[in-house]
């Protein structure tokens, strides 16, 4: 007699399944929910920039207009580029094809940040140096918790 072994929901080292789990939306029950997927890196970065960018828009309605906000990568820089520093974010200018564009640059605000703290003041201080720019104010007043970089 042969004998048929029940396929495993374990692998071979007596685990579980691995991996983002979904679970059924709005419900309190956290073994009905599960384990929420997690995301990216770079989407993590991109809702906290929108959520910051959200903020400041709120604020600023009429000055600071249609701005699109944009993340790439990390920076191309000129030919000629000879500074040490690395930007952090970009402002296009608009045009009378497409509107002003705030780019921030992830892999290099990523890098000065140590902790997720540091992250989300980072972009904090950068997105607020940038609408300050706009607004032709200074930082401290575009926006309560701003705190300069170091």
């Amino acid at each position: 007699m042969v004998s048929r072994q029940r396929p495993s929901s374990r692998d071979r080292r007596g685990r579980g399944p691995r991996g983002p789990l979904y679970g059924v939306r709005g419900s309190c029950d956290l073994a009905a929910r599960g384990v929420p997927a997690d995301r990216s890196p770079g989407e993590r970065f991109d809702a906290l920039a929108v959520s910051v960018m959200s903020e400041l828009w709120a604020a600023w309605p009429d000055r600071l207009g249609p701005i699109e906000l944009g993340v790439e990568e990390v920076p191309v820089l000129p030919d000629g580029w000879t500074s040490d520093d690395v930007p952090l974010s970009t402002y296009v200018e608009a045009t009378t094809t497409s509107p002003a564009r705030i780019v921030l640059l992830r892999r290099p605000i990523e890098h000065r940040a140590e902790t997720r703290a540091d992250l989300d003041a980072l972009v904090l201080t950068v997105l607020v140096d940038q609408a300050a720019e706009i607004l032709g104010l200074d930082p401290e007043d575009v926006h309560p918790g701003y705190a300069a970089e170091d």
